[in-house]
């Protein structure tokens, strides 16, 4: 679809902020989920709907005109066209913040060719010498602030990122099976933003908190059945269980051990490499015979260096 003119864009913040949230559920190795994905529905089709309804006001107002709803779907700075529709500054975590939503915010764009009226730009940041956000990334994502390492990130690592995931990262990732939130939970900003009671961010009762085993021990179907429509179809089959080998690794929690061996035998190369790393660190006289059987079979060059290195690593309790 051609874009519409200059005269745009409508830029539309949504917080996703989910309300109450009742009593989670027991979970054999919890693993974090970001609040944005916790829900039944992806945030791009519910922000799409949305801009499109705004668009069907456009249209009845001004027949004839272009309207085109970008989320994440075209070269659009969305943030930074939010900051000068005066939606809010850039945090230190490069976070756009709201002085009322927080910074909890999915953002998307309607481009138009109808001249609306402009709002004024925030200019003036509100961050102060608070340095929170900075000083809580476990992967030291952030160089300096309003500066962040994509490569580094938590969110990128366990949603964008396909293959191995970085070796001196992993610890860093900690318990987080899809996304981060930490630079936003401890952002003085966040404290007082108001929760939605909007359904399609309501937390589903198994991401919040996800199980990390039960991940990993899924198939293709399973997994296409359950996260077909949601953000945490976007990793991928191998990409989620990745993770979760990750956080079962991190969680030290040895119950998981026959689920690690079994995954060891995985058609994944990058899954057997994550899972081989996992059973380094939670070592015992079982992961190290179960690293050890699958090095005198093992044909790949990347798998057998994380093989190598877990049987360094690994320790008997």
């Amino acid at each position: 679809m051609e874009t519409p003119g200059p005269d745009g864009p409508l830029t539309l913040a949504l917080s996703p902020e989910a309300g109450a949230r009742g009593q989670a559920r027991a979970a054999a190795v919890s693993a974090q989920v970001a609040r944005y994905a916790q829900g039944g529905a992806d945030y791009h089709d519910v922000l799409k709907n949305r801009l499109r309804a705004i668009a069907d006001v456009l249209h009845t107002h001004v027949p004839g005109c272009r309207t085109r709803c970008v989320v994440d779907t075209a070269p659009l700075l969305e943030r930074d066209f939010a900051r000068l529709a005066g939606l809010g500054w850039f945090g230190k975590n490069t976070m756009l913040i709201h002085k009322r939503a927080g910074s909890f915010l999915l953002l998307g764009a309607l481009l138009t060719d109808v001249e609306l009226e402009y709002d004024q730009p925030h200019e003036t940041s509100h961050c102060g010498t608070c340095t929170r956000c900075l000083e809580v990334c476990p992967t030291d994502a952030f160089p300096a602030p309003y500066v962040l390492d994509a490569r580094k990130c938590i969110s990128y690592l366990t949603i964008e990122l396909k293959g191995p995931m970085p070796l001196e990262l992993r610890r860093g990732v900690g318990d987080w099976l899809f996304g981060c939130d930490l630079c936003q939970d401890v952002c003085p900003w966040n404290r007082k933003s108001p929760w939605t009671d909007d359904p399609a961010f309501q937390p589903r009762s198994d991401l919040a908190p996800a199980d990390a085993l039960e991940i990993l021990r899924l198939t293709r179907d399973e997994f296409r059945s359950r996260f077909r429509g949601t953000p945490l179809a976007r990793p991928g089959y191998g990409g989620l269980r990745r993770n979760a080998a990750i956080v079962l690794g991190n969680r030290g929690d040895r119950a998981a051990i026959p689920a690690l061996i079994a995954a060891l035998s995985d058609a994944d190369p990058v899954l057997r490499g994550a899972v081989a790393w996992a059973l380094g660190q939670l070592g015992g006289d079982a992961a190290r015979a179960a690293l050890q059987e699958r090095r005198g079979i093992e044909d790949n060059p990347d798998v057998l260096t994380e093989l190598d290195d877990a049987l360094k690593w690994s320790r008997t309790p």
